[in-house]
């Protein structure tokens, strides 16, 4: 449950007196009444605090430092007037007027900060912690509790990995003994996803194809990463040492190949539970085939050799392409399939912006997302969104004509 980790959250959209600028650097929140119901009337010195940057467009920013929270009429006749400083450091001189900041408690006492524009992040998080769509600045409180705090499902533990929390899994024990087989070596990715499906037998892509692809997503995601943080371990246990002392560059290196194997992983288990998901619903499809230009659609339905036939009608011509994350590569499969005016599009990417949705619109791309996200997107997008369950039938009725 969210709740296992958070108390509660704030979040309000910066001014400028509270960004630092040249026109503003006081480093410090006013102590609105949202803030003493998270941090209480009691002074605290020295918070340890994550602060994070994040946006759509490129990689978040993290470093560690310190927030004070202190009445500074204490002890005077006035009214209490709370402040929360922070520390400045190279996320908070990032922050703008009109970025959101969501200031999370903590379980352990420790505060969480992040900074994002408005986009698609801001979506998420507002999602994530139950808070309602704001038009004021002031700070908005929300209490994390177990009645009311989110299941940690596939979205939420989406949104808590881009800002670097992984929570431990509640069936550990279990997932070790499934990877128990591959001692401390990665398989391919399509042994773990034939492992994946394989472990959820009662999981039925004829009956619910959307369940089906985030259930063996999910698992998949699970299995890797326990997989992982033994190899991690027992290669940092390792040490990484050179003749001169520590090897900073190995250190580096086996880092970012870690992060570049999540990465391409989750794009190929995508592939390949959708291919189950064609497979199921008894679809004809080829994946990776190569339309012009040497373009290559993850899926093309019927198939290559309709797609080069001129014979054959373009309207019963469908391609489908697959990323597991956004971000602003959708653009890429615009150009994939020529002959396919409308193009086809999934992702598991929960609460992309409603700009990014109105412009896929414009340029004929629908997207495809698994009914199980579909409440991480604004109500107005929902109606246009298209399931998984929908896209199936359209495919199979071009194919049956």
């Amino acid at each position: 449950m969210l709740s296992d980790l958070f108390l509660g959250v704030v979040a309000k959209q910066l001014t400028l007196v509270e960004t630092i600028t040249e026109r503003s650097n006081q480093h410090e929140f006013q102590g609105t009444k949202p803030l003493r119901r998270l941090l209480g009337d009691e002074d605290r010195r020295g918070i340890p605090t994550r602060f994070i940057w994040i946006s759509g467009e490129q990689e978040a920013l993290a470093e560690d430092g310190f927030m004070s929270w202190s009445n500074v009429r204490k002890g005077k006749p006035r009214a209490p007037e709370y402040h929360l400083y922070y520390s400045g450091n190279s996320v908070t001189e990032m922050m703008q007027a009109g970025d959101m900041l969501f200031l999370a408690l903590q379980r352990d006492g420790s505060v969480l900060v992040v900074i994002t524009p408005a986009g698609t992040i801001q979506n998420q998080l507002m999602w994530l912690f139950g808070l309602e769509e704001q038009r004021e600045l002031g700070f908005t409180y929300q209490e994390i509790t177990a009645d009311r705090g989110a299941e940690l499902d596939f979205a939420a533990r989406y949104i808590l990995d881009e800002l670097g929390i992984e929570p431990e899994e509640p069936e550990a024990d279990r997932l070790d003994g499934l990877i128990e087989q591959f001692g401390l070596q990665f398989p391919t990715t399509r042994v773990f996803s034939d492992l994946a499906r394989a472990s959820l037998p009662e999981v039925s892509a004829a009956d619910d194809p959307d369940q089906a692809l985030i259930d063996w997503m999910d698992r998949e995601e699970q299995l890797f990463r326990r997989l992982e943080r033994r190899i991690v371990a027992a290669r940092i246990g390792d040490g990484f040492r050179a003749a001169d002392g520590a090897d900073v560059d190995g250190f580096l290196s086996f880092s970012l190949s870690v992060q570049n194997r999540r990465k391409a992983r989750a794009g190929q288990a995508l592939e390949n539970h959708l291919e189950a998901v064609f497979q199921a619903q008894g679809i004809r499809y080829l994946r990776g085939a190569e339309t012009e230009n040497r373009n290559k659609p993850d899926f093309l339905f019927p198939g290559q050799a309709e797609y080069r036939d001129p014979a054959f009608p373009a309207e019963r011509l469908t391609m489908l392409g697959a990323k597991s994350t956004l971000k602003d590569r959708w653009r890429q499969v615009l150009s994939e399939a020529v002959r396919i005016e409308e193009k086809h599009l999934l992702t598991l990417e929960p609460g992309i912006s409603e700009n990014q949705t109105d412009e896929m619109q414009a340029k004929k791309l629908q997207l495809v997302v698994p009914q199980r996200l579909h409440a991480t997107y604004r109500p107005a997008q929902r109606a246009w969104l298209m399931r998984l369950g929908d896209f199936v039938p359209l495919v199979r009725s071009r194919q049956q004509i």
